[in-house]
C-alpha cells in the first residue's frame, strides 16, 4: 500500500472534564491562554493594545448598561456541551445568587456573546460563532477592529445563525433578554468620536 493511500492518524479528542484535569495535574500552565473547542486545545491569540482597549471599554459599557440585571463575564470559560468551554472576550449572562460559584456558566445561561476580533476574524465567524449557533446561544456581536464593523448574529436554528447584520457604526444598541436594556456603542469601534445621542432609537 503506498503510503499516501494509508488512512489519517485519528485525532483524540478532550472532554471538558479532562480538559479540567489536564490544568489540575499542571499539564497545562496555570496562565495558559488556552480554551477547548470541539475537543480540541487552541491556544488564544496574544492580545494587543487595540484589543485590550475594546474589551476593557465593552466591559464598562456592558456592566453600566445591565446593572444587577446580568453578569457580565471577560474572558471566563463558557461549558458547551461535553467538548467545547471558550473563553469569549466578554458574555453576558442571567443573573444567579451564588455568580456561578457552584457551576460554571452554560449555553442556556448566556444572554450575548461578544468577540473582538483584530487578528482572529476568520477563526471568530467561521468557528466561533458557529460553535455558539450550534448550543443555541441567542446572540453573538463580533467587532472587527481592522476594517471596523460590528457583526451582529442573531435566531439560531440548526447549528447557524439564520440573520446576520453588518454595522460600520454601532450606536445605542438593544441588549437581548433585559427589557429596556440599552448600550451605546458609539466609540467601541471609533474611540475618541463624538458621542451619539443615548436617547436615541436603539439598533435591532
Amino acid at each position: 500500500m503506498d503510503v499516501l493511500d494509508e488512512p489519517l492518524l485519528q485525532r483524540h479528542l478532550l472532554s471538558v472534564d479532562q480538559f479540567h484535569l489536564m490544568g489540575e495535574a499542571g499539564v497545562l500552565a496555570p496562565d495558559a491562554r488556552v480554551e477547548l473547542i470541539e475537543g480540541e486545545v487552541i491556544e488564544m491569540a496574544p492580545m494587543g493594545s487595540r484589543h485590550f482597549s475594546a474589551v476593557a471599554r465593552l466591559n464598562q459599557l456592558l456592566s453600566a448598561a445591565v446593572g444587577t440585571r446580568a453578569i457580565v463575564g471577560v474572558q471566563l470559560p463558557l461549558r458547551l456541551g461535553t467538548r467545547s468551554e471558550p473563553q469569549p472576550d466578554l458574555c453576558v449572562l442571567k443573573p444567579r445568587e451564588d455568580f456561578y460559584a457552584s457551576a460554571l456558566p452554560e449555553a442556556a445561561d448566556a444572554l450575548l456573546v461578544v468577540e473582538v476580533s483584530d487578528r482572529t476574524l476568520a477563526y471568530d465567524v467561521r468557528v466561533k460563532s458557529r460553535l455558539y449557533a450550534r448550543h443555541a446561544i441567542p446572540e453573538v456581536w463580533v467587532f472587527d477592529l481592522v476594517t471596523p464593523l460590528l457583526r451582529v448574529f442573531t435566531r439560531p436554528q440548526d447549528g447557524e445563525y439564520t440573520q446576520t447584520r453588518e454595522i460600520p457604526a454601532p450606536g445605542p444598541t438593544a441588549l437581548p433578554g433585559l427589557e429596556d436594556g440599552v448600550v451605546d456603542l458609539s466609540e467601541v469601534l471609533t474611540p475618541g468620536a463624538a458621542l451619539t445621542s443615548r436617547s436615541g432609537p436603539s439598533q435591532r
